[in-house]
């Protein structure tokens, strides 16, 4: 008997895309599979201008196939388009500083902090989610994006609550949507148990892709959460991506604070605007109103004074902040009326206010 299309399609999954770690199924680029008389054949359409693409997914997927029980030969066949070009790379002459997906973006804000473990990636998901709520009041037309750069610790999907994978259409990524927040990250495009020990030039290589080759389409804001510290990351989307600026998340004790401080600096080497600090868990607040500074008091307030920039604002410790985050349903969607909550809303406001008015940050 010989085996069905889905037992073929399940061999075609063990073929990965060139330079991602996605199989060809999920990227739907498998047309038709079927199996007669022993023979296996397959479809594919692919769209690139890169001879060695169609080649590659051809072998690897005849080799698969092959090794399927009870087939003897395999029939790929590998239908190629050649994408169209887009108006910006038509014009004769034209140089763009920014990559062509991201040109309809108009405002990059990174986010950033100089250490682990002070909840800068919950702050990027409920920071974007707030921007796309600001925005929705507001009536624009232009969305939010999320672009995960913590390549060690992708956490985004889990928090946004999203769990599936992006599809590509021609040789773009689509990203993913919840919220009203468009997001990639590398979360997406690898298994959950895989675990990432890239060096710098795969860490570089991912960022240069997730700017170029990801749909991103019309944003008033892509908000760029970066991996804790300063290193080859942070230097590379300053090389590939003209920031708008960046914020610099902390806690309230000094070690966090110091390190924030030497954190900042960077952007001011590269050139990137400084449009302030925000202070994460700042406090815990009990049931009679009164305050427990847990980790301090005072940090946050402290390092935006000695970087000459402006306090953003204090985002309390809430249970429901890490609550929402492990169901997928960050806080400013699920409880926009607790401190936590407007907090996030509030710092969206003067982040959104500063990079409408540029000179208020002078």
């Amino acid at each position: 008997m010989d085996p069905s299309p889905e037992t073929l399609l399940t061999a075609l999954r063990s073929v990965k895309y060139p330079g991602f770690s996605r199989d060809i199924v999920s990227f739907g680029l498998v047309r038709t599979t079927e199996a007669r008389d022993g023979v296996a054949r397959a479809r594919l359409e692919v769209t690139t201008v890169d001879p060695a693409i169609p080649k590659k997914l051809h072998d690897d997927a005849m080799a698969a196939l092959q090794g399927v029980p009870g087939i003897n030969r395999a029939e790929v066949e590998v239908a190629v388009k050649i994408p169209p070009k887009t108006p910006a790379a038509a014009s004769a002459g034209h140089t763009a500083a920014l990559p062509s997906q991201l040109q309809k973006v108009r405002y990059h804000l990174a986010v950033a902090s100089g250490k682990g473990g002070v909840g800068k990636s919950t702050f990027a998901v409920n920071l974007a989610c707030a921007f796309a709520q600001l925005l929705a009041k507001g009536g624009g037309p232009r969305g939010v994006g999320l672009m995960d750069c913590d390549i060690y610790g992708p956490s985004t999907p889990l928090m946004l609550g999203v769990n599936t994978r992006p599809e590509i259409e021609g040789e773009m990524l689509q990203p993913v949507e919840n919220f009203g927040v468009r997001l990639m990250s590398l979360g997406l495009l690898i298994d959950e148990d895989t675990p990432v020990a890239w060096r710098g030039p795969m860490v570089m290589k991912t960022i240069q892709q997730f700017a170029s080759q990801v749909a991103w389409g019309e944003l008033e804001i892509l908000v760029v959460d970066l991996p804790p510290g300063t290193g080859d990351a942070h230097i590379t989307l300053a090389q590939t991506i003209p920031l708008s600026g960046a914020v610099i998340v902390t806690t309230p004790q000094l070690a966090a604070v110091s390190v924030a401080r030497r954190g900042a600096m960077l952007f001011d080497k590269v050139n990137v605007p400084l449009l302030g600090v925000a202070e994460n868990m700042s406090f815990l607040e009990n049931p009679d109103g009164t305050r427990q500074h847990i980790f301090g008091e005072g940090g946050g307030p402290r390092a935006a004074i000695d970087l000459k920039t402006e306090f953003l604002g204090q985002v309390p410790l809430d249970p429901r902040v890490r609550a929402g985050g492990d169901r997928g349903i960050p806080v400013v969607i699920s409880h926009p009326d607790t401190l936590a909550g407007q907090a996030f809303i509030g710092i969206a406001e003067r982040l959104l206010h500063k990079l409408r008015h540029p000179q208020a940050n002078a």
